[in-house]
């Protein structure tokens, strides 16, 4: 029961990334206008849930703008402890 309900939430985490991972690909290339007050209330709304998790980690990796590798960082964390880590301590 609880292996369910920590893997539930991690796939939850895993789908608000790649939301996020291909919204910021469409607003740079132009396909979504940050201007819509749709778009602008997702977007800022991923970026709020988001960036708690994103802080940390910019914290610890080298400055490397204008390419931003925390939440490519924390995607492979999250598959990690989704598909490694969490079946290992419960299926032992």
């Amino acid at each position: 029961m609880i292996y369910q309900l920590l893997r539930l939430v991690l796939d939850v985490a895993f789908f608000v990334m790649i939301v996020q991972i291909i919204m910021s690909w469409l607003l740079n290339f132009n396909v979504l206008n940050y201007r819509q007050p749709m778009v602008r209330g997702i977007w800022d709304g991923l970026n709020k849930l988001l960036e708690p998790v994103y802080r940390p980690i910019r914290n610890i990796l080298p400055d490397t703008r204008p390419l931003d590798l925390a939440p490519l960082v924390a995607f492979i964390i999250l598959i990690a402890v989704r598909d490694i880590i969490l079946p290992g301590i419960f299926f032992r």
